[in-house]
């Protein structure tokens, strides 16, 4: 008989129909494709460090995280960008090597007439009034006053004889970049100047020692995260994430394949921000550049991951470009050129665009990948879609191959095979990846599927083993379009 059986017993005798059930040709599911976004969290919050777990509330993440935490932070701006997804927290502890950034605002004279302070701390603005005869000290008082019900704010506060100190909620590096700002919508936001007020700012520094990722790491086992936000960009956390997410040892390799991308944010100038990018050379790590925003980098890195997996989880062919933001624009002056922001991309940077009416849209995401291992210009991981429409081939025909022939018998190429028998050949194995190919240009993550055909090589290479060359050919990105307007004039 060629109709084989994988559990009902041809020896059976009793009478009756016997039916067994063979999903192998109706399997049209896809995997849910999650986030991770690390985070650190306060005293306050009751999630245990280092030990992943999911978002159910806006309300039980400030509980978890503590209000006002990095992560608790993190978590509100992802879920307002991507309501649909599944999130995951891995909260961290601050380091105990580590010291908390902080800062000063220092107010000087006496009012001259009533009016507004508007301070902005990591772009949240703080509004406190101020009537005309109020002392320095009395406005502080009243500022500081107006900062504690801000229950958000990633700082604590304190004040004395008219000076401000803020510090960080959280100790590490990451606190330098809390944004403190006079007046940042100016006065086409209404925001103008006391009279007779003068406030000093003294940016937020002295921050050290990002937590450490090891043991949160190693505590996320073989669990699938596709989309990862890190806020950190000190050397020790990104090569920790490189090595978490490697083709020879991590997750793309051959023995996990569980695949994933990781996403983050660099403020500095251009300069710094070029020097960071040719600093790195990695195909699984997209970084956005950007100064002048009031935003930390950890709510770049929130909005950022979540705008990309909304957009990739649809279809990680379209092109992660145009993408509206919450992000507030930085002032006019510090936004790059076109061809600053060019430069960036060609140095492992991401960019941002901003629009006449202050909407920062993403402009492009690019892997910090640029060189080969022998040191050679290389652009085969330029682009974030690369790597996501890779991850969704490979995924989908390693799941189309274990659907179909997870329990079959190999026999060689030459053996006849008969209709529904559990033995299968290298030809019959092409054939079908050659289908699901096409299946997949139907689809539009793929193209050429007749040149795939031809060049595509499946060998049995003895002892159960079938090897198969598949040179997938991914769906490119439209990019530019270039005009050459050639006018007449009669």
């Amino acid at each position: 008989m060629g109709i084989n059986f994988t559990y009902y017993q041809t020896s059976n005798r009793v009478p009756g129909v016997y039916v067994e059930m063979d999903p192998s040709q109706a399997n049209t599911g896809v995997a849910n494709q999650t986030t991770l976004l690390f985070g650190q969290i306060t005293a306050a919050g009751s999630a245990t460090p280092d030990q992943p777990f999911i978002v159910e509330s806006v309300a039980q993440v400030q509980a978890a995280c503590g209000a006002g935490s990095m992560l608790d932070a993190m978590a509100e701006r992802y879920l307002a960008r991507d309501p649909f997804g599944t999130l995951y927290l891995l909260p961290l502890a601050d380091n105990p090597a580590g010291v908390a950034a902080h800062g000063t605002v220092t107010i000087t004279g006496t009012a001259t007439a009533s009016g507004t302070l508007n301070l902005y701390i990591a772009g949240q603005r703080v509004q406190s009034v101020v009537t005309s005869g109020d002392t320095a000290t009395v406005i502080a008082a009243n500022l500081l006053a107006a900062i504690a019900t801000m229950t958000s704010l990633p700082v604590s506060e304190a004040a004395a004889a008219g000076v401000i100190t803020l510090t960080a909620l959280n100790k590490g590096e990451a606190g330098n970049g809390i944004d403190l700002q006079m007046n940042y919508q100016g006065a086409p936001g209404g925001e103008f100047n006391v009279p007779g007020v003068t406030v000093a700012i003294v940016a937020m520094s002295g921050g050290t020692a990002n937590p450490i990722l090891t043991n949160g790491l190693a505590n996320l086992s073989s669990v699938p995260f596709d989309f990862i936000g890190l806020p950190y960009t000190d050397t020790t956390s990104l090569n920790a994430m490189e090595t978490f997410l490697a083709d020879d040892v991590g997750r793309w390799s051959w023995e996990q394949m569980i695949y994933g991308g990781c996403f983050s944010a660099f403020k500095g100038t251009l300069g710094q921000c070029t020097a960071f990018g040719l600093a790195r050379n990695d195909q699984h790590m997209s970084v956005v550049a950007y100064q002048g925003m009031p935003d930390p980098a950890w709510i770049v890195t929130a909005e950022i991951t979540a705008s990309c997996a909304a957009s990739l989880r649809v279809d990680p062919g379209l092109p992660l470009q145009y993408i509206a933001t919450t992000l507030q624009a930085p002032p006019v002056p510090l936004r790059w050129t076109l061809g600053e922001r060019n430069t960036l991309l060609y140095d492992g940077m991401s960019t941002l665009r901003e629009q006449q009416d202050n909407t920062v849209l993403i402009e492009r995401m690019c892997t910090t990948y640029q060189k080969n291992a022998a040191g050679a210009v290389d652009n085969s991981y330029l682009d974030v879609e690369t790597m996501y429409g890779l991850m969704f081939v490979a995924r989908d025909l390693s799941n189309f191959l274990l659907t179909r022939y997870a329990r079959k018998k190999l026999v060689s190429d030459t053996t006849p095979i008969l209709a529904g028998s559990n033995c299968v050949n290298a030809p019959m194995i092409k054939a079908s990846v050659v289908n699901e190919y096409r299946a997949l240009q139907a689809a539009g993550y793929v193209q050429n599927a007749d040149t795939f055909a031809k060049t595509t090589v499946v060998e049995n290479a003895g002892n159960g083993l079938v090897k198969i060359l598949a040179p997938v050919d991914l769906v490119n990105q439209l990019r530019q379009i270039a005009i050459l307007l050639q006018f007449r004039k009669s």
